[in-house]
């Protein structure tokens, strides 16, 4: 339930911000212009590619409905944080979302197939089965019996481990302290390396590192850059263990009240931000890469052979995924 805090900071931002747009657009003519203004929201900061996903598709389907569905997008948490803004767009008061998956599984717990680790080499091997119409229209169909309708699914890279000690074996593994999100399968995988994973709020990981409360920590290229969280690792281990997928939903029962023409034009700009976002990701992680680099932080590339390790070593969590989750996510995520 949300808190009366929470509603009144949300009433008050929604007021001030799209509704007096949607009075306002038609600037010193005076005239009262009526076009509603639809809110999206993310918990990202604005240097991110949820940010450029975001508002690549609030342009587009401005473009692409002449000006007559407009968005107005809200960062940083301007409206809460990933909890918050799911549960309001559940109860339709934040329309558009843009979200990672992972705090959506305890809303949505299908959607831990994309918790299962290691199952990818390649972002290319990841997004073809994004893309593949039947897989795809399984997970629609996990938004849609929680009350959203999925839009489109990019994402911002692997998720990678950064830390004080070199790893090339499963062996280096052992005993350091990670900090993880508060997710059971993401803690199972890395116990089952011998890590010791430490839940803890993102605010504090960069002082954690400094101070040496926690060892190491995992995010994709994107996020360690932009929090700077490589200034107190020595190291960059490409454990690709799972891929940052973002999401772009909607109110379903909203989406379902738009005419069949709009809701074309909101599918199509979906997928022309989700091209965009994928292009975005792939050039910034190199960029990203760069700094790292010349910061003198090293980055480790793991062996296929170490991969396949860690892949044998964490079977516990695919069993445990494979039992919570529908046989035919499961099957076709993995297959």
């Amino acid at each position: 339930m949300k808190s009366l805090k929470f509603r009144r900071h949300l009433l008050a931002a929604v007021l001030s911000g799209a509704t007096c747009l949607s009075l306002f657009l038609s600037g010193c003519t005076g005239e009262r212009d009526t076009r509603p203004v639809w809110v999206l929201a993310t918990a990202s900061p604005e240097d991110t590619v949820t940010q450029l996903f975001a508002e690549r598709f609030a342009q587009e389907v401005e473009e692409l409905s002449g000006g007559e569905i407009l968005i107005k997008v809200y960062p940083n948490s301007t409206l809460g944080g990933d909890r918050e803004l799911l549960e309001s767009c559940y109860d339709g008061d934040i329309p558009f979302l843009v979200q990672n998956t992972a705090p959506q599984v305890t809303f949505m717990s299908d959607l831990a197939v994309f918790d299962l680790p290691c199952v990818f080499d390649s972002l290319d091997d990841c997004r073809a089965k994004l893309d593949d119409p039947d897989f795809y229209q399984s997970v629609c169909d996990v938004y849609t019996q929680g009350g959203y309708h999925l839009l489109g699914m990019a994402d911002q890279g692997f998720r990678v481990m950064s830390t004080n000690r070199a790893v090339y074996s499963l062996d280096d593994f052992k005993g350091q302290k990670i900090r993880t999100m508060e997710n059971p399968y993401h803690l199972d995988f890395w116990q089952a390396l011998g890590a010791k994973p430490t839940p803890m709020s993102f605010s504090e990981v960069y002082i954690g590192l400094q101070q040496h409360t926690i060892d190491a920590q995992e995010n994709p290229y994107e996020v360690i850059v932009s929090n700077r969280l490589y200034e107190q690792q020595d190291y960059i281990v490409e454990t690709n263990h799972l891929p940052h997928l973002i999401s772009l939903i909607v109110n379903d029962q909203l989406f379902q009240s738009f005419s069949e023409e709009d809701q074309a034009i909101l599918t199509q700009a979906a997928q022309t931000a989700t091209q965009y976002a994928r292009e975005q990701s792939d050039a910034r992680i190199s960029q990203r890469i760069d700094v790292i680099e010349e910061s003198g932080t090293q980055i480790i590339t793991l062996s296929q052979e170490l991969r396949d390790e860690i892949r044998a070593r964490c079977q516990g969590v695919y069993d445990a995924i494979e039992q919570a989750i529908s046989p035919e996510l499961y099957q076709g995520y993995t297959q």
